[in-house]
């Protein structure tokens, strides 16, 4: 896929992962739609778009519900009248043990609150979107590619079990949408990143970042242009579908 002029949505596109591909994507003319729920971050990440040399908008939706998908998509399919890719970003955490027990108690316990939070937008989330991106690619008849973000904690991660059984839901999707899409010329493929340089690794104490990063094999942590550099490659590689990369300096082997 050619990506000047195409148009790409991206979810949580206003900020974090989701401007930083944003942002790449429109210096090489990709126009943008980014959807998130913080209005002011959305306009930030517009601008910037636009001065990287881009067309974007903005477009304020809460991925977790349905009608707010559907009316956001047909607004995005209506203002730029194709639709050619989709990148599922958006994601939140509600980090904790299932079961935590301390000086012979239990003390806190994952609540389904928690873990339906994150099942959501994380999961549920993913599937909204990937579906009213299909419905009208295929309905406009435009070719187009599904990325969908993970994580290297859907192999499983301690204190994570909303967010690893999310992402792990989330890739399953890659090669089930990828055999059901191919037919209309739609492909889908996965990010997993691994720890990656964002405002919430940026907040960590240094000795929890030291600790994280003395973990990981090439002995730093990944930056945001990185991650989206990949996407770019998956959509200009038209030979791509079904499958996971992995972004995350050889910490899962």
């Amino acid at each position: 896929m050619k990506l000047q002029d195409s148009v790409i949505v991206i979810t949580g596109g206003g900020q974090g992962l989701g401007r930083a591909m944003a942002e790449y994507l429109a210096a090489k003319g990709v126009k943008l739609a980014l959807i998130d729920l913080m209005p002011e971050k959305l306009e930030e990440a517009v601008a910037a778009c636009k001065a990287a040399g881009s067309e974007a908008k903005a477009y304020t939706c809460n991925v977790a519900k349905e009608e707010d998908i559907e009316k956001t998509f047909k607004a995005i399919n209506d203002d730029f009248g194709q639709m050619n890719g989709l990148i599922n970003n958006a994601g939140i955490l509600r980090d904790g043990l299932m079961v935590k027990h301390r000086d012979g108690e239990i003390v806190k316990r994952m609540s389904l609150a928690e873990w339906q939070a994150v099942m959501d937008v994380n999961l549920t989330g993913v599937f909204l979107c990937g579906r009213e991106a299909a419905t009208h690619m295929v309905s406009n008849g435009d070719q187009g590619v599904i990325i969908n973000i993970a994580s290297i904690s859907r192999a499983g991660n301690m204190g994570q079990s909303n967010y690893s059984a999310a992402k792990a839901g989330v890739s399953a999707l890659v090669p089930v949408w990828a055999k059901e899409l191919a037919r209309h010329g739609i492909r889908v493929m996965g990010i997993a990143p691994g720890f990656i340089e964002t405002e919430m690794t940026a907040s960590m104490k240094a000795e929890a970042l030291e600790k994280m990063t003395a973990g990981i094999p090439l002995r730093r942590m990944g930056k945001p242009e990185e991650i989206a550099s990949t996407a770019a490659f998956i959509f200009e590689n038209d030979y791509l579908s079904g499958r996971m990369i992995e972004v995350d300096g050889a910490l899962r082997l």
